[in-house]
């Protein structure tokens, strides 16, 4: 069982900078085969905004690259997404995700979200 826990959103200006950091904990040893963050704006679908793979490779959203930038700290167990250059557009409740292998393939966890608010 893994538990994630977001922090850092919040209402910032356009133009503005914002870091979201994702906490994980589990009974066994955490150990993904890919991390990241999601968003999701109003009436919209969730959609990746950043990912790291095991690996090393990641994947940026084309609207946040240049802008955005996804670390990890293995021995913290944390995910860290630096947002700079804020836009309106990046408004919503952003949501740390951990794919976690098994037997059987993939556990995909989610933690509660975070929003943040772009004004214009």
């Amino acid at each position: 069982q893994v538990q994630l826990v977001e922090s850092g959103g919040g209402l910032v200006q356009a133009g503005g900078s914002l870091r979201l950091s994702c906490v994980a904990s589990s009974r066994s040893i955490f150990s993904p085969d890919a991390e990241g963050w999601y968003r999701q704006a109003p009436g919209k679908q969730r959609e990746l905004v950043a990912r790291i793979m095991r690996g090393g490779n990641v994947n940026y959203a084309d609207s946040v690259k240049g802008r955005f930038t996804i670390s990890t700290d293995n021995a913290k167990n944390t995910v860290d997404l630096q947002m700079n250059s804020l836009k309106p557009e990046d408004t919503g409740v952003y949501y740390c995700n951990a794919d976690i292998p098994t037997r059987w393939g993939r556990d995909a966890y989610w933690g509660q979200g975070t929003q943040v608010t772009v004004s214009a």
